[in-house]
């Protein structure tokens, strides 16, 4: 997969992802049982692992090439 191509498929991840979220702090999401488990435990994790990918993966692929 060429570099542009998995930058685009992770962005869009973090975006969608991120919908979620704003329903949790702005909806009432946060009432629901299993979406408010869904967000905290699944949705959030997977934003921030996205975002600090795309923000650090670059230095990540560097350094396992060694």
């Amino acid at each position: 997969m060429k570099a542009s191509t998995e930058r685009k498929l992770i962005r869009w991840i973090h975006l969608l992802l991120s919908i979620p979220i704003l329903g949790y702090i702005y909806g009432p999401v946060a009432e629901i049982p299993r979406a408010a488990f869904a967000t905290r435990f699944v949705f959030l994790p997977v934003v921030i692992l996205s975002g600090l990918w795309l923000w650090k993966g670059h230095w990540v692929k560097k350094r396992l090439k060694l």
